[in-house]
């Protein structure tokens, strides 16, 4: 998937979120839960993005949500964790998924970065959410930024 472009002045001053579970809550990641965040992504997702995620838990204030379910985390994400302006990573545990926590994850990140002066956010490039993406929050599909022509092109590989 290419990179997305979300309008963050055409949203609505507060987006509308799909109700939650009862007992899921969306918080502001703490300094103090870091090393639980950040065992939590790279157990569940990607060494890779534990790298951004803790970017983002030091960032001022905090760019980085989590979804809590009894304690325990079930999702989240993150913005200006690659680069000012960019949405992401971001992930749900599967056993959380189709019940509204991404987009519950998702909006509150968009109201952040709204409510921080930016007119739009990047999404990105991930797998299979361009749909995901376009109806939660009217992303649109930036031409041409594709990962070998995004900033994600010079990453190095582990090498030797």
């Amino acid at each position: 998937m290419p990179d997305m472009l979300v309008r963050l002045y055409d949203m609505p001053e507060k987006s509308k979120k799909r109700p939650l579970e009862e007992g899921i809550l969306i918080k502001r990641a703490m300094n103090a839960d870091k090393n639980k965040i950040l065992g939590f992504v790279k157990e569940n997702f990607s060494e890779g993005w534990v790298n951004e995620c803790e970017r983002a838990l030091y960032n001022n204030p905090v760019s980085c949500y989590i979804a809590v379910k009894d304690k325990a985390i079930i999702g989240f994400a993150c913005y200006d964790a690659t680069a000012l302006g960019m949405f992401g990573p971001t992930g749900v545990l599967e056993s959380a998924r189709g019940k509204g926590v991404g987009d519950a994850l998702l909006h509150t990140c968009m109201d952040s970065m709204r409510e921080k002066g930016y007119a739009y956010a990047i999404i990105g490039w991930s797998t299979d959410a361009t749909e995901f993406y376009k109806k939660s929050v009217g992303a649109e599909v930036i031409e041409g930024a594709t990962p070998d022509r995004s900033i994600f092109q010079n990453l190095i590989s582990g090498g030797k």
